[in-house]
Parts: structure tokens; C-alpha cells; sequence
């Protein structure tokens, strides 16, 4: 194999379109612009949200409202939940109750910014819950009933 008898790959580089190298090249005289008019100048071109200048669209709307990148989403579950969840085996009682654990049971199902348990229903179990956040309702039912709560 010598270096001269190389080839690419069928035209799997192509060359670049040579404008304005004379008439024979098809692309000489105005370089495949046609002529006159905005579109046959250099660096002048509508923007593609341009409406032959009536008011756009994006600025007739209001604007209004704040999207704050730094939210963060919790994952909610009440403490009758939790106990309804035991009761049908889903959850063991005797395991930490984590946003793991939850997820491995396919109650939450997706990992969110933290794991939040609210009062709404009764605890029986003892339980040892690791959360991001509670109600203090929530953490006088589960020291209630013998369980333990602390955080992530």
C-alpha cells in the first residue's frame, strides 16, 4: 500500500462548496444567492421568529412568574400509609423506613430531594424512620408508639 493509492470511503468527506470561483464552477457571479435583496447580502438574514414586523408572539404574551432552579420536591407519606403498608406486608416493620426502602417497595416511584412524613392516620408499630423532614405531630406518634425518627 503506498500513500497515493489511499481513498476515502466513498465520499465520506465531502468537499466544501467554493463560491464565487468564476462561471464554470455554477456557483460564480452572485455564489448561488440570486439577485439583490436582503437574502443576497452578507451577514443579513431574518431571525426565524421574525413575522414581516407585526408585534411577535413571544412579545404580545405577558411574562410573569419565577422558576427557581433550587426547589426542592419532597416525597410525602403519612403515617396511616405507612401502617396500611406494614399491615399488607409491603413494608417491613422491623427495618428502617427509608426513601430506599420505600422505593424498593414501589410506594415512591422516583427518587426525590427528600423524604417528608406527615401525622394523617394512626401508627400501632414501633418503627425507626430516617427522614429529611416531619411534623411534629408525626414525630410525638411514632415516639408513641415506641418507634424512633432521625434524620438523613
Amino acid at each position: 500500500m503506498k500513500l497515493n493509492a489511499l481513498m476515502d470511503n466513498f465520499g465520506a468527506r465531502k468537499d466544501t462548496k467554493r463560491v464565487g470561483r468564476g462561471m464554470a464552477s455554477g456557483y460564480g457571479k452572485t455564489s448561488g444567492r440570486g439577485n439583490k435583496g436582503q437574502k443576497s447580502r452578507a451577514g443579513s438574514r431574518k431571525q426565524a421568529t421574525f413575522q414581516g414586523g407585526q408585534m411577535p408572539i413571544l412579545r404580545r404574551f405577558p411574562k410573569f412568574g419565577f422558576n427557581n432552579p433550587f426547589h426542592k420536591e419532597y416525597a410525602t407519606i403519612n403515617l396511616g400509609d405507612i401502617e396500611k403498608f406494614i399491615a399488607s406486608g409491603k413494608i417491613d416493620a422491623k427495618k428502617d423506613i427509608t426513601m430506599e426502602s420505600l422505593m424498593a417497595a414501589k410506594i415512591i416511584n422516583r427518587e426525590m430531594s427528600g423524604l417528608k412524613i406527615l401525622a394523617k392516620g394512626e401508627i400501632k408499630s414501633a418503627i425507626n424512620v430516617i427522614a429529611d423532614k416531619w411534623s411534629k405531630n408525626a414525630e410525638a406518634a411514632i415516639v408513641k408508639a415506641g418507634g424512633t425518627i432521625k434524620n438523613k
